[in-house]
């Protein structure tokens, strides 16, 4: 598993956890938007819209650009925007495991954890003297 910023995944998935804001970003994920089309898809006034929308922009989840007075947004991140969209669609199932398949899980992640790390075969020594 890769590391990351616990602070910045918390603040990004926080952005995901609005209703309003799912919505938002379903709408924009089949294309940009200006706040008026939102309002007459979504149950929301103009202001609610605008204030999830900042947040949105906050997160870089949505930017927008303006003409005039009007602002149309789209996704500034579609990638992850659409692989968690699509995850949340998908509805999975809860694993269970039993209390036997836990430990054994457990001791083959301990037992990889504590084995000694692999030495070089011959070959790869050999090439790297020879890079010397």
């Amino acid at each position: 598993m890769t590391e990351f910023d616990t602070k910045s995944a918390t603040v990004l998935l926080r952005a995901f956890a609005h209703p309003t804001r799912l919505a938002i970003l379903q709408e924009l994920s089949k294309g940009p938007k200006c706040v008026t089309d939102l309002e007459d898809l979504l149950p929301a006034r103009q202001s609610n819209l605008s204030q999830h929308l900042a947040l949105l922009r906050h997160t870089q989840l949505v930017d927008f650009a303006q003409d005039a007075q009007t602002r149309c947004y789209y996704l500034a991140r579609p990638k992850l925007t659409r692989v968690m969209l699509d995850e949340l669609a998908r509805n999975e199932s809860p694993v269970t495991k039993s209390t036997e398949q836990i430990k054994a899980e457990k001791a083959k992640l301990e037992a990889k954890q504590s084995s000694p790390p692999k030495k070089p075969n011959e070959k790869a020594k050999r090439i790297v003297r020879a890079q010397a």
